[in-house]
């Protein structure tokens, strides 16, 4: 019997802001972090997980971390899934801690860097990629791992379970496909807000020339400034798809009277138009601004919200983030409810080991729950992944299906050494 002896936790920080890689109109100096979680135990495999920041705060996560360590420190690693709801239950219920939430803010980001670590060691003992290991599941099995709690006035298990049984039939020819094909991805990195034109330009070109057919632009400092991004971004690419992210700039009447400029480009969808916590607000933009989709949830802080904004038809684009939540459980209850309402699911994606953990969970929601590529691409950033020891790849715009053991979050040693805050050789 395998157990987790002990949890340590490490503040990984890369100086991002140095380029404005990542610059947003509200997040104009990121440094893409990472708390990170390491699953001590008595056998061969470490559990690694994390949860993303951007900086100042990062190590407010790595101790909320240590405080939920007891939760999983003595469990016995080869039973991991027959109790894994139990075990996420325990974590977003403990009796004091659950008070600095509930479930949100940053006890719940520190909730899922435990509960990546619990799957990355789960996976890695199974000498499975995590899709695999998911995928591989039973419909009883997969559906076994969500908390319905709070979600069964709009879905339960019952329910849940057909939608899961009627695809199990078909998912090896699934996989097939996205072996022979990827997972259709789009690009971020190009159009940055705190890039120049010249560079805008040139990141576009190389990324039409590397293949790429779907992109993304920020917006939001600007009307003037915005309508040019767009209209660059239109020189470069023609017609293919193009979608715009405020970064929850702007009040609703304000993004309702913003996306009127943007008419012209034939925006896919604007992100993130208003406060992530406004169902109403984004349901009003979302009638307001059709056809353009209205697309959020980076920052959607559990189940319940994206509950809301589902039944309350206000996103076109369910974008799960997999730190945001509480680690992958949680991410497969979202998975199915969106699935339940026929919303198609886009996660966000770029920062540190995003990339990395979002390729297995778009193979799972294609595999095991929705079915379906219509309409879906997963968010790339072409950023940081020399740091990983298994780093998304992407081939002609499309993610390939990751194949190493675990949840692809191990950093190489020279990276923790280099990255490790305040002390490593990029902070010195």
């Amino acid at each position: 019997m395998t157990r987790i002896t002990g949890v340590r936790t490490l503040d990984v920080r890369a100086p991002t802001s140095r380029t404005l890689a990542g610059s947003d109109a509200v997040h104009t100096d990121p440094d893409y972090s990472g708390a990170y979680v390491f699953l001590e135990t008595d056998g061969e495999h470490e559990g690694v997980g994390m949860t993303f920041t951007i900086g100042a705060g990062n190590d407010l996560c790595c101790a909320a971390i240590q405080l939920l360590a007891p939760v999983v420190v003595g469990l016995d690693v080869d039973g991991l899934l027959a109790d894994s709801a139990g075990l996420w239950r325990r974590l977003t219920n403990h009796s004091q801690l659950r008070w600095l939430g509930p479930e949100k803010g940053v006890i719940h980001l520190a909730t899922a860097a435990l509960v990546n670590a619990v799957w990355d060691l789960a996976a890695k003992t199974a000498g499975k990629p995590l899709w695999q290991l998911l995928a591989d599941l039973t419909p009883e099995e997969l559906v076994g791992l969500v908390d319905f709690r709070y979600l069964t006035d709009v879905l339960d298990r019952d329910e849940a379970l057909d939608l899961v049984r009627g695809l199990a039939p078909t998912r090896a020819a699934r996989v097939a496909e996205l072996r022979r094909d990827g997972y259709p991805a789009y690009l971020t990195s190009a159009g940055w807000l705190g890039y120049p034109e010249d560079k805008v330009r040139d990141l576009t070109r190389a990324a039409l020339a590397d293949g790429w057919s779907c992109f993304k632009t920020k917006v939001g400092v600007d009307v003037a400034s915005d309508v040019r991004r767009c209209e660059l971004m239109r020189e470069e690419i023609g017609d293919l798809p193009l979608m715009a992210d405020a970064n929850q700039v702007w009040d609703v009447g304000q993004a309702i009277e913003w996306m009127r400029h943007l008419e012209p480009f034939g925006l896919r969808w604007i992100e993130e138009p208003t406060s992530p916590d406004d169902v109403l607000g984004h349901a009003a933009i979302r009638r307001a601004v059709a056809p353009v989709g209205v697309a959020t949830g980076e920052h959607a802080m559990n189940r319940v919200v994206f509950k809301q904004l589902l039944q309350a038809e206000a996103i076109d684009y369910c974008q799960i983030d997999a730190c945001r939540l509480g680690g992958v459980n949680e991410v497969l209850a979202v998975l199915l409810l969106a699935a339940k309402f026929g919303v198609p699911v886009c996660p966000h994606a770029g920062g540190l080991a995003l990339c990395e953990y979002v390729q297995h969970l778009s193979i799972v929601d294609y595999v095991c729950v929705s079915g379906s590529l219509d309409d879906r691409t997963t968010e790339f950033a072409d950023h940081l992944h020399e740091h990983f020891v298994h780093p998304a790849l992407v081939r002609d715009g499309r993610y390939v299906v990751p194949d190493a053991p675990g949840y692809s979050a191990d950093l190489h040693p020279a990276s923790i050494d280099a990255l490790t805050f305040p002390s490593g050789s990029e902070w010195r």
